[in-house]
Protein backbone atom coordinates (compact mmCIF):
# COMPACT_ATOMS: atom_id res chain seq x y z
CA UNK A 1 0.00 0.00 0.00
CA UNK A 2 1.40 3.11 -0.96
CA UNK A 3 0.37 5.95 1.76
CA UNK A 4 0.18 9.67 0.57
CA UNK A 5 0.97 12.71 2.31
CA UNK A 6 -0.59 16.03 0.68
CA UNK A 7 3.26 18.08 0.48
CA UNK A 8 1.99 21.71 -0.69
CA UNK A 9 2.53 22.77 2.71
CA UNK A 10 2.69 21.71 6.37
CA UNK A 11 3.66 19.07 8.64
CA UNK A 12 3.66 15.92 6.00
CA UNK A 13 6.97 14.53 6.61
CA UNK A 14 6.21 14.07 10.24
CA UNK A 15 3.78 11.28 8.88
CA UNK A 16 7.04 9.30 7.42
CA UNK A 17 8.35 7.35 10.09
CA UNK A 18 4.88 6.18 11.67
CA UNK A 19 3.87 4.82 8.08
CA UNK A 20 7.15 3.04 7.54
CA UNK A 21 7.06 1.74 11.26
CA UNK A 22 3.66 0.29 10.05
CA UNK A 23 5.13 -0.82 6.72
CA UNK A 24 4.15 0.82 3.97
CA UNK A 25 5.76 3.40 1.95
CA UNK A 26 4.45 6.84 1.36
CA UNK A 27 4.46 8.96 -1.41
CA UNK A 28 4.44 13.19 -1.39
CA UNK A 29 1.47 13.93 -2.93
CA UNK A 30 1.96 17.32 -5.09
CA UNK A 31 0.15 17.12 -8.45
CA UNK A 32 -2.20 14.38 -10.38
CA UNK A 33 0.53 12.07 -10.78
CA UNK A 34 1.56 11.93 -7.55
CA UNK A 35 -2.34 11.84 -6.58
CA UNK A 36 -3.21 8.59 -9.14
CA UNK A 37 -0.33 6.91 -7.77
CA UNK A 38 -1.39 6.64 -3.95
CA UNK A 39 -4.37 3.69 -2.76
CA UNK A 40 -5.24 6.41 0.49
CA UNK A 41 -4.52 9.86 1.22
CA UNK A 42 -3.14 11.91 4.55
CA UNK A 43 -3.57 15.89 4.43
CA UNK A 44 -1.70 17.19 7.50
CA UNK A 45 -1.82 20.06 10.13
CA UNK A 46 -0.47 23.57 8.57
CA UNK A 47 -2.30 26.37 7.39
CA UNK A 48 -5.30 25.64 5.79
CA UNK A 49 -5.61 28.80 3.62
CA UNK A 50 -2.08 28.44 1.86
CA UNK A 51 -3.11 24.72 1.47
CA UNK A 52 -6.28 25.56 -0.02
CA UNK A 53 -4.96 28.04 -2.07
CA UNK A 54 -2.27 25.28 -3.73
CA UNK A 55 -5.07 22.95 -3.95
CA UNK A 56 -7.21 25.04 -6.65
CA UNK A 57 -3.20 26.30 -8.33
CA UNK A 58 -2.47 23.00 -8.96
CA UNK A 59 -5.75 21.96 -9.94
CA UNK A 60 -6.39 18.84 -7.20
CA UNK A 61 -9.59 20.08 -5.84
CA UNK A 62 -11.71 18.16 -8.03
CA UNK A 63 -9.88 15.50 -8.68
CA UNK A 64 -9.02 14.74 -5.03
CA UNK A 65 -13.23 15.28 -3.88
CA UNK A 66 -13.30 12.08 -7.05
CA UNK A 67 -11.18 10.17 -5.07
CA UNK A 68 -12.59 10.63 -1.76
CA UNK A 69 -15.81 10.13 -3.45
CA UNK A 70 -14.82 7.11 -5.15
CA UNK A 71 -13.53 5.65 -1.85
CA UNK A 72 -9.87 6.64 -1.14
CA UNK A 73 -9.70 6.35 2.26
CA UNK A 74 -8.29 9.97 3.62
CA UNK A 75 -7.26 11.58 7.11
CA UNK A 76 -7.20 15.15 7.95
CA UNK A 77 -5.17 16.35 10.79
CA UNK A 78 -5.90 19.93 11.78
CA UNK A 79 -5.83 22.01 8.73
CA UNK A 80 -7.01 19.10 6.72
CA UNK A 81 -9.73 18.49 9.24
CA UNK A 82 -10.79 22.25 7.85
CA UNK A 83 -9.87 20.97 4.15
CA UNK A 84 -12.45 18.10 4.01
CA UNK A 85 -15.13 19.75 6.27
CA UNK A 86 -18.05 20.82 4.19
CA UNK A 87 -17.98 23.78 6.19
CA UNK A 88 -15.89 26.01 7.72
CA UNK A 89 -16.77 29.45 10.04
CA UNK A 90 -20.05 29.00 8.12
CA UNK A 91 -18.84 29.64 4.72
CA UNK A 92 -18.22 26.39 2.33
CA UNK A 93 -15.57 24.41 3.40
CA UNK A 94 -12.76 23.12 0.25
CA UNK A 95 -13.40 19.35 0.00
CA UNK A 96 -16.57 19.10 1.16
CA UNK A 97 -15.98 15.37 1.93
CA UNK A 98 -16.53 15.74 5.94
CA UNK A 99 -19.87 16.23 7.46
CA UNK A 100 -18.43 18.62 9.67
CA UNK A 101 -18.73 22.20 10.31
CA UNK A 102 -15.60 23.42 11.76
CA UNK A 103 -14.15 26.75 13.35
CA UNK A 104 -10.73 27.97 12.96
CA UNK A 105 -7.94 28.54 15.62
CA UNK A 106 -10.64 27.79 17.97
CA UNK A 107 -8.11 26.92 20.56
CA UNK A 108 -7.10 30.57 20.59
CA UNK A 109 -3.45 31.43 19.48
CA UNK A 110 -0.03 29.60 18.80
CA UNK A 111 1.03 30.31 22.47
CA UNK A 112 -2.22 28.59 23.75
CA UNK A 113 -1.20 25.07 22.10
CA UNK A 114 -0.50 22.77 24.54
CA UNK A 115 -1.08 19.06 25.11
CA UNK A 116 -4.26 17.29 26.78
CA UNK A 117 -5.39 14.31 27.74
CA UNK A 118 -7.90 12.86 25.31
CA UNK A 119 -9.75 9.60 25.84
CA UNK A 120 -9.92 7.65 22.62
CA UNK A 121 -11.31 4.34 23.62
CA UNK A 122 -11.81 3.38 20.46
CA UNK A 123 -8.34 3.15 20.15
CA UNK A 124 -7.52 1.64 23.85
CA UNK A 125 -6.02 4.54 24.40
CA UNK A 126 -7.68 6.26 27.56
CA UNK A 127 -5.45 9.33 28.36
CA UNK A 128 -3.99 10.31 24.50
CA UNK A 129 -1.45 12.80 24.87
CA UNK A 130 -3.29 15.14 22.34
CA UNK A 131 -1.01 18.35 21.09
CA UNK A 132 -3.26 21.25 20.07
CA UNK A 133 -2.06 23.61 17.65
CA UNK A 134 -4.05 26.14 16.97
CA UNK A 135 -6.76 23.87 16.25
CA UNK A 136 -10.14 24.25 14.74
CA UNK A 137 -12.76 23.40 16.76
CA UNK A 138 -15.82 20.53 15.20
CA UNK A 139 -19.03 22.57 15.68
CA UNK A 140 -21.29 20.30 14.25
CA UNK A 141 -21.44 16.61 12.78
CA UNK A 142 -24.28 15.73 10.31
CA UNK A 143 -25.53 12.49 10.11
CA UNK A 144 -23.20 9.58 9.18
CA UNK A 145 -20.48 11.12 11.13
CA UNK A 146 -18.89 8.94 13.89
CA UNK A 147 -17.42 11.11 16.83
CA UNK A 148 -14.58 9.02 18.08
CA UNK A 149 -13.44 10.82 21.20
CA UNK A 150 -14.06 14.44 22.31
CA UNK A 151 -12.34 16.84 24.30
CA UNK A 152 -13.74 19.77 26.08
CA UNK A 153 -17.16 18.94 24.84
CA UNK A 154 -16.33 19.09 21.42
CA UNK A 155 -15.70 16.33 18.90
CA UNK A 156 -11.62 16.15 18.22
CA UNK A 157 -11.99 12.70 16.42
CA UNK A 158 -14.68 11.86 13.60
CA UNK A 159 -15.03 9.88 10.75
CA UNK A 160 -17.47 8.94 8.12
CA UNK A 161 -16.72 6.04 6.03
CA UNK A 162 -13.07 6.51 4.55
CA UNK A 163 -13.20 9.91 6.03
CA UNK A 164 -11.15 10.81 9.30
CA UNK A 165 -10.28 13.42 11.16
CA UNK A 166 -8.53 14.23 14.00
CA UNK A 167 -8.16 18.33 15.04
CA UNK A 168 -5.21 17.37 17.08
CA UNK A 169 -1.89 15.73 15.93
CA UNK A 170 -0.71 12.44 16.42
CA UNK A 171 1.95 12.49 14.28
CA UNK A 172 4.10 14.34 16.72
CA UNK A 173 3.79 11.58 19.31
CA UNK A 174 6.10 8.28 19.30
CA UNK A 175 2.44 6.09 19.11
CA UNK A 176 1.37 4.82 15.61
CA UNK A 177 -1.66 3.77 16.87
CA UNK A 178 -3.96 6.71 14.68
CA UNK A 179 -1.63 5.74 11.73
CA UNK A 180 -2.46 2.04 11.98
CA UNK A 181 -6.13 3.04 12.59
CA UNK A 182 -6.00 4.60 9.23
CA UNK A 183 -4.11 2.16 7.27
CA UNK A 184 -6.61 -0.33 8.54
CA UNK A 185 -9.63 0.49 6.68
Amino acid sequence: MVVGLLGLQGAFLDHRHHVARLGHSHRVVRDLEDLAAVDRLIIPGGESTVMAMYLKAYGLVEPLKERIAAGMPVWGICAGAILLAESVDNGPGILKSLGVTVRRNAYGRQDASDVHAVDVSVLDRPAFPALFIRAPRITACGPGVSVLATHDQAPVFVRQGTVMATTFHPELTDDAVFHDYFLGF
